[in-house]
């Protein structure tokens, strides 16, 4: 008979400066861990952060999966979990834990098992709200990264990504307005955002304000994050916006992950895979999913101070191995 244990514990990234976006400004990143073990000599490990703006903390997570802990103890497989918890940072951990621990027993690495190769991997890199000079000088040091992501609000965006362009005038641009724009605004600004080489636009409005970009053909791709949870949430951005965010902290894992790509595909739209930001161990199961998208906003261990151990390196961006079995798969 099966007898697993899952532990978790809470642990804070220190991030690298503080990190604005238009929702707040953050110091550090809290995150949950968490260790299955099969009581046979076998692990599995995943990290989450949970989505903070609907109340997910370290805390609430381990605390539903502490209230499944006996059934963990027999033994669960990924399509369990859809029964067992709702989606978010607990499913996505477990479901993680889960991912890296079949690999462990069987020897496929996620990678495989999900039909994708490994291949490198073009990360973004974020930054974050500043002064407007101050984006330039952020800029050139990340210059050489052929995808810089731009976090704005509605304060004089276009003289915030004017200063990115100087200070990279060859990167390819992501503007993350976070919710803070109106939809006159994203039909107002669209050539403006084209001409100075921005590729995508990222949930510029708020949720449930899509309606007003019926009709709308925009000058730059519009890629919807905070309003894609699942599958269900697809026929609101359908004809609104062009490519979907999927990040496994919101859906619930990389099971999940992967059923929403493939949904969001059959409908056309191109994919994005996200980060909450997080550790290596955080972005790994996203490595596999990444093969499929045209953006990979990954950059979470780069935001922050430290990293965990058997870490991913970027090189300007680039993880050039994404199969880390000494760190997750």
């Amino acid at each position: 008979m099966p007898d697993w244990t899952v532990t978790t514990r809470a642990h804070d990234w220190p991030m690298r400066e503080p990190f604005a976006i238009a929702r707040g400004v953050q110091d550090d990143q809290p995150t949950l861990q968490l260790r299955l073990d099969d009581g046979a000599g076998h692990v599995g490990r995943g990290e989450a952060c949970g989505v903070d703006y609907r109340g997910e903390t370290p805390a609430t997570m381990a605390a539903q999966l502490a209230a499944i802990a006996g059934i963990i103890s027999g033994g669960v497989s990924r399509d369990d979990l859809f029964g067992l918890l709702p989606a978010g940072g607990a499913r996505f951990a477990l479901d993680a834990a889960l991912w890296d621990l079949s690999a462990k027993r069987d020897g496929m690495n996620p990678f495989t098992a999900a039909g994708v190769v490994a291949r490198p991997v073009v990360a973004d890199m974020t930054i974050g709200i500043r002064a407007v000079a101050d984006y330039a000088v952020a800029a050139r040091r990340y210059a050489d990264f052929a995808v810089l992501k731009i976090k704005v609000d509605a304060r004089d965006p276009i003289a915030c990504i004017e200063s990115v362009r100087r200070g990279a005038p060859k990167a390819r641009l992501i503007v993350d307005p976070n919710q803070s724009w109106s939809v006159a605004m994203v039909k107002a600004l669209g050539p403006r955002l084209q001409a100075l080489g921005v590729v995508l636009l990222e949930q510029p409005i708020p949720v449930g304000d899509e309606a007003g970009l019926d009709g709308h053909v925009p000058a730059v791709p519009l890629c919807a994050d905070e309003l894609i949870d699942g599958i269900d949430d697809l026929a609101r951005a359908r004809g609104r916006f062009q490519l979907v965010n999927i990040k496994l902290d919101k859906c619930g894992g990389l099971t999940a992950g992967l059923a929403l790509a493939d949904a969001a595909e059959a409908l056309g739209f191109g994919l994005m895979v996200g980060c909450m930001a997080g550790s290596s161990l955080g972005m790994a199961p996203a490595m596999v999913l990444a093969q499929r998208c045209a953006f990979a906003d990954l950059d979470g261990p780069l935001l922050q101070a430290e990293d965990c151990a058997d870490g991913f390196v970027y090189e300007q961006g680039v993880v050039h191995s994404p199969h880390n079995p000494a760190l997750w798969g």
